[in-house]
C-alpha cells in the first residue's frame, strides 16, 4: 500500500512502514491542492495537524484505508466523515503520556517555587529571598480533570509526593490507586490545583471559566497541558489578578494556530497574550509538554505498531 506523509515526523516511522512493505510517500512541502489532487492514490494518511481532515478533503480519498494521526487530539478530523468512508483512524497518545506527565509536574514545582520570577530578579540584580518565599507542593489536593492517557501520567508523577490527588472525567470508574475519581462538586470544593488533560471537545471549550473560577473553594493552582481553548483567557487573568488563581502553568493557549506552529501570527499581540507573557506568576511553553526527544520516537513507533496490528 502507498501512504502519504502530509508532516514530517520521527524517521523511524517511515523506515517501520517501509520494513512492513509499504510505500512512502513525502508531501511536506505539497500545497492543500496538489494533495487533494492525488489523494486517491493513497490507501494510507499520517499527519499532525497541519489540515482539518473534513467531508471536503476526503472527497477524492476514494482508496484510504487507514489515517494515522501522530499525537493525540482529533479535533481537526471529522470523526463522521472518517466512519463514513470505512476509514480506521489510529492515533498515538500513549507516545507522549509521559512527557506530558513530567512537564506538567515540572510546571507546578516551578511556579509553587516562583523559579520565573526569582531567576528574573537576580538577571535584574536584585537578590530577594523573602518575596520568593514559595510553597511545597506536599499536603495539597490536587485535582486532575480528564483521566486518560496523559492525566493518569501526571497522577503516577504525583505518587512521589505526599498529596491527595483527585480525578474528574466524563467516564465512571476510571480512578485507580493514583486518584479517587470524585464528582464535579467534591473536585471543586476540595482542589488547590488543577490539572486539564482533556481532548478538544463543545464540552471541553471553555470549561475554566469564570463559573469555574468563582465555585472554586480554594485559591488555586492552575496547569494546561492539554488545548488551548479549554481556558477562557479572559476569565483567567480576572482569576490571577484577584490572586484567586495562584499562578498558571499554561503549555498552550487559545491563541495558537490551527497546526500549533505558532501564537505570532496577527499583526499585534492581544492585549491578554502580552499579560499573560510578563506575568511572574505565570509559566508559558511553546505547546512541547509532549515534545521531548524520546516521545519523538515513541509516537512514531507507535503508529507504525498500530498498522502492523491491523494490516500486516
Amino acid at each position: 500500500m502507498k501512504v502519504l506523509h502530509l508532516e514530517e515526523n520521527h524517521p523511524r516511522l517511515i523506515a517501520g512502514l517501509a520494513a512492513l512493505g509499504f510505500e512512502n510517500d513525502l508531501a511536506y512541502e505539497d500545497s492543500l491542492a496538489e494533495i487533494l489532487a492525488k489523494l486517491e492514490q493513497y490507501e494510507g494518511l499520517i499527519i499532525r495537524s497541519k489540515y482539518p481532515i473534513d467531508k471536503a478533503f476526503l472527497k477524492g480519498a476514494k482508496n484510504l484505508k487507514f489515517i494515522g494521526r501522530v499525537g493525540a487530539g482529533l479535533e481537526n478530523i471529522d470523526l463522521d466523515a472518517v466512519r463514513a468512508k470505512d476509514i480506521f483512524l489510529i492515533n498515538s497518545p500513549e507516545g507522549n503520556r509521559n512527557a506530558v506527565g513530567e512537564h506538567t509536574l515540572g510546571m507546578l514545582l516551578s511556579l509553587m517555587n516562583r523559579l520565573k520570577s526569582g531567576h528574573h530578579s537576580i538577571g535584574n540584580g536584585i537578590w530577594d529571598r523573602e518575596g520568593h518565599r514559595g510553597w511545597e507542593l506536599s499536603g495539597r489536593t490536587v485535582g486532575i480533570i480528564g483521566y486518560g492517557n496523559t492525566g493518569k501520567s501526571f497522577a503516577k508523577k504525583l505518587t512521589g509526593f505526599e498529596v491527595n490527588t483527585l480525578c474528574y472525567d466524563i467516564l465512571s470508574d476510571v480512578g485507580d490507586k493514583n486518584a479517587q475519581q470524585v464528582d464535579w462538586d467534591t473536585l471543586l470544593t476540595q482542589a488547590e490545583v488543577i490539572s486539564l488533560h482533556v481532548p478538544q471537545t463543545d464540552k471541553t471549550m471553555g470549561i475554566i471559566n469564570k463559573n469555574f473560577i468563582e465555585r472554586m473553594a480554594k485559591p488555586f493552582w492552575l496547569l494546561n497541558t492539554s488545548r488551548g481553548a479549554a481556558v477562557v483567557t479572559k476569565d483567567l487573568i480576572r482569576g490571577l489578578k484577584s490572586q484567586k488563581i495562584l499562578g498558571a502553568g499554561l503549555d498552550v493557549l487559545e491563541y495558537e494556530n490551527r497546526s500549533f506552529s505558532s501564537i505570532f501570527h496577527q499583526e499585534s499581540l492581544p492585549p491578554n497574550l502580552q499579560y499573560l507573557m510578563n506575568a511572574d506568576n505565570v509559566l508559558l511553553s511553546p505547546h512541547v509538554a509532549g515534545w521531548t526527544q524520546e516521545s519523538h520516537v515513541k509516537l512514531a513507533t507507535t503508529i507504525v505498531e498500530k498498522i502492523r496490528k491491523r494490516f500486516c
